[in-house]
């Protein structure tokens, strides 16, 4: 399989914001290149959901201690030190934003069932979508 990233944005603050205006949270992956798991959930869940317009993601890594990142304060870091921030231990890990930085719903960790990943990543994000709106 081959390594398709998803995009890293410059701003958490401002990707969060787009995304809430749609009436959608922001999904952020922290993966680590090379992770298997990592790559099944980016191919085979998050992209085909992306093309389908059904949800907006972007990706961190766990590792990744250089590239510059704005967080929903404003503050600039790097997604190792957001990761670290956030307590991510397992890649994959998703989680679902509001525009203000708060979690929306329980995060995704890890791959336990390849046969109900799609559900399980399906109820998160109405249960973000439902939080997103009160």
């Amino acid at each position: 399989m081959a390594y398709q990233p998803l995009p890293t944005p410059p701003s958490l603050r401002a990707a969060a914001d787009a995304t809430a205006a749609r009436g959608e949270p922001l999904v952020v992956m922290i993966t680590l290149r090379g992770c298997v798991y990592c790559e099944l959930v980016r191919n085979s869940y998050l992209h085909p959901l992306m093309r389908e317009g059904r949800l907006i993601a972007v990706q961190l890594d766990l590792q990744d201690k250089a590239t510059a990142i704005q967080d929903f304060g404003g503050r600039t870091t790097t997604p190792a030190a957001l990761a670290e921030e956030w307590r991510v231990r397992l890649t994959p890990t998703v989680l679902f934003f509001g525009p203000e930085g708060r979690e929306l719903a329980e995060r995704l960790e890890g791959v336990t069932s390849t046969d109900f990943y799609g559900s399980y990543l399906d109820d998160r994000l109405e249960s973000a979508r439902r939080r997103l709106k009160k």
